[in-house]
């Protein structure tokens, strides 16, 4: 199995100085949009450059029937708005509906903070989502008044873990299974990215180290079929040039 872990594009969260101006589920920015745009079109056609590699020698070779495009055959989205507004467009480009997952959103959840007092939201309704994206899948558990379990407040960093461990443990058993040849692109956000790569790599808890990971950046990790986390790469933003970097 071949997961691409993908940061969303910058939001307006992202650009902020005063993190008192934050709203709870934002938007992409300009510059925001233009990475996911460069980014679905990295995805869909940029030439492949990993080449296959023997992991107990060092022997590689490329592999010219790839050909261009990572070729995923699942497209997997948080349901915070920014992580849909970046996947959208790698959607179209590849003609392949996106999975909207309600376990892999950002740690914190959808809440805004005012003088100590916590206010949690539900995040976008069902009937939202699939006016603004209507080829999206969303699961049965992607209620009409909303997705987030407003009863977990701002969400703590130990849940946020225990969402990463249950995925691990699900894409490792796919990988030994009937997946093995899976490519999994998922769209979510940076500090799940982190908890979600510790959990693969059997690191968790432990909040010493950090994984940081740039706007709309890929990291890829395969899964071997005898249970064998490989990390491939960090934090890949080869389809974005260094102004567009955030």
């Amino acid at each position: 199995m071949e997961l691409y872990i993908v940061r969303h594009g910058q939001s307006t969260n992202n650009a902020l100085e005063d993190d008192n101006q934050r709203t709870y589920d934002p938007t992409l920015t300009k510059l925001g949009f233009q990475q996911s745009t460069l980014l679905a079109e990295f995805i869909a056609s940029a030439p492949r450059r990993d080449p296959w590699m023997n992991t107990a020698t060092g022997y590689s070779r490329y592999i010219e029937e790839e050909g261009e495009g990572i070729k995923p055959t699942e497209l997997l989205v948080s349901p915070m708005y920014r992580a849909l507004q970046t996947a959208l467009p790698i959607s179209q480009a590849l003609d392949l509906p996106a999975v909207v997952r309600g376990d892999i959103y950002e740690h914190g959840g959808i809440y805004l903070e005012k003088g100590n007092v916590v206010t949690p939201y539900p995040g976008k309704t069902r009937k939202q989502v699939l006016k603004e994206f209507p080829r999206f899948i969303l699961s049965d558990s992607h209620a009409d008044y909303g997705w987030y379990d407003v009863r977990l407040g701002r969400e703590s960093y130990g849940h946020a873990c225990g969402r990463a461990i249950s995925l691990a443990i699900e894409l490792r058993e796919r990988a030994s299974g009937r997946d093995r040849e899976a490519r999994i692109v998922m769209v979510t956000h940076g500090t799940f990215m982190d908890v979600l790569i510790k959990a693969l790599l059997g690191m968790l808890p432990t909040r010493i180290n950090y994984f940081q990971h740039y706007n709309t950046s890929i990291t890829r990790i395969d899964i071997t079929e005898r249970d064998r986390v490989v990390v491939r790469y960090l934090n890949r933003v080869d389809h974005l040039p260094a102004e567009m970097i955030s």
